[in-house]
């Protein structure tokens, strides 16, 4: 971490010596994001329970590019985490991913982390080279869903030359856990090796203002190759009514040492043809039809027999190599699948799940802001890694959020979310019961 520093700090040095150019000040932005957050996480059999609240802060400068065919700027990064609740209080000893943990296992008064990126544009390609990249593509996703973001270092490039088509590429060595101020190298669920070799390439083809065809390769060097196939095609029924159709396929397979010791994928806790190998295909199929305020939701997954859903995910290792995970907070990663809930991941080998959804906006009650949803997915034909039988999950989501819409505290958003779990069977995750409540804040200096 401290060679990108090093190689930012030169950028930005660089970079000061232009900074009257056009395009750099004029087009630069400064913001302060703020989010206090509760976490009550409620295991039913009485153990390992976490209830915590903290308060975040990010501060994101973004600079503009300097004038010439190639356009130089610099995005500034740095996060701040207090935990208000002071001593151990109710937290599991393991594996902790609301805040890091102290030797005696309570929760640190406070974390930082600076980072940032040097980009360059030429015509309408963006290169970023840093520590404080926020992917969001099907085949990896930044993590947001505790107190600060989850980042990654690394280089990508995005091309919009050609009309209607985004292409997007790089190569990812670290990631940097939402509540973590180390780095660590890039993993599987399961695995305490790690790796500093993502690599992805793909792109997103607008065939029409309303089809979109993707693509997308990636590769987890000694873990695992991945491609992606989606659609995505909204049809207007009329004025204020929508159908919307988005179907995804992945097809997972193994690469270079995956499998050996210490590069096991342990297919989320379930069957495996071959253990410790990646080897999966997953569809999955959702339909929302909207009308006015209202959206319905529809969808079925399938994962495939052989193995489990795999994604990109630290949880596993810590910055020295050691299997000790407790005080790094770098747990928790997103994936692209409609399943990635409040709790659960509904992706373990041969699991179905049918999930739905409804949702409504009040503003068209004159209530601009105020918005609530409520889910519900069941996985069913999940494959026993003991005995070839089959057992079933469960989840319950419901939220409500809103933000102010004028006045002094415009922008301030609060939000509240409530997730029930239950499994059907003795390899089944811990029956939960999670309550998060959320506030967001973000001020723009410029």
């Amino acid at each position: 971490m401290y060679k990108s520093t090093l190689a930012l700090a030169v950028a930005v040095g660089v970079l000061a010596q232009q900074a009257n150019a056009a395009g750099f000040v004029e087009d630069s932005k400064l913001s302060v994001s703020s989010r206090t957050m509760y976490f009550d996480n409620d295991n039913r059999d009485g153990s390992n329970d976490n209830r915590e609240s903290g308060q975040g802060f990010k501060l994101d400068y973004l600079s503009g590019f300097t004038e010439g065919t190639v356009g130089f700027g610099v995005d500034l990064q740095a996060l701040w985490g207090i935990h208000l609740d002071g001593g151990k209080g109710s937290r599991p000893n393991a594996t902790n991913s609301f805040f890091p943990s102290d030797s005696d296992g309570s929760a640190v008064h406070d974390w930082a982390r600076i980072g940032g990126n040097a980009k360059a544009r030429f015509s309408k390609t963006e290169a970023h080279f840093g520590s404080a990249l926020a992917p969001n593509l099907p085949i990896l996703v930044s993590n947001d869903g505790r107190l600060l973001p989850q980042t990654f270092e690394g280089g990508t490039i995005q091309s919009k030359e050609i009309d209607n088509l985004t292409l997007n590429a790089g190569q990812l060595t670290h990631a940097m856990g939402r509540a973590s101020s180390n780095r660590t190298g890039l993993s599987v669920s399961g695995a305490t090796q790690d790796s500093n070799k993502f690599q992805f390439a793909g792109g997103d083809w607008k065939v029409t203002k309303d089809l979109t065809l993707q693509y997308y390769y990636s590769n987890l060097e000694d873990f695992y190759k991945q491609h992606f196939l989606g659609l995505v095609h909204v049809y207007p029924i009329a004025e204020d009514q929508s159908f919307k159709t988005d179907l995804r396929y992945f097809d997972s397979s193994s690469d270079g040492k995956n499998g050996q010791t210490g590069y096991i994928f342990d297919n989320n806790k379930g069957f495996a043809k071959n253990k410790g190998e990646v080897d999966n295909k997953t569809w999955s199929a959702m339909f929302t039809y909207t009308l006015g305020g209202h959206a319905f939701l529809l969808g079925h997954q399938q994962i495939g027999d052989d193995g489990g859903f795999v994604w990109a995910n630290q949880g596993g290792v810590t910055k020295d190599g050691t299997s000790n995970t407790s005080v790094e907070g770098n747990g928790g990663a997103s994936f692209y699948l409609f399943t990635d809930s409040m709790i659960n991941q509904f992706a373990k080998a041969g699991e179905n799940t049918t999930f739905g959804q409804y949702s409504y906006d009040f503003a068209r009650l004159g209530v601009p802001g105020l918005k609530t949803s409520v889910s519900y997915l069941r996985g069913d034909d999940i494959k026993s890694a003991k005995n070839g039988s089959s057992y079933h999950e469960w989840e319950r989501d419901a939220r409500i959020d809103y933000v102010i819409q004028e006045g002094t505290l415009k922008g301030l958003g609060a939000s509240l979310r409530h997730g029930v779990y239950r499994g059907g069977g003795s390899e089944a995750s811990d029956d939960q019961d999670q309550t998060r409540l959320i506030f967001n804040y973000t001020y723009s200096f410029m």
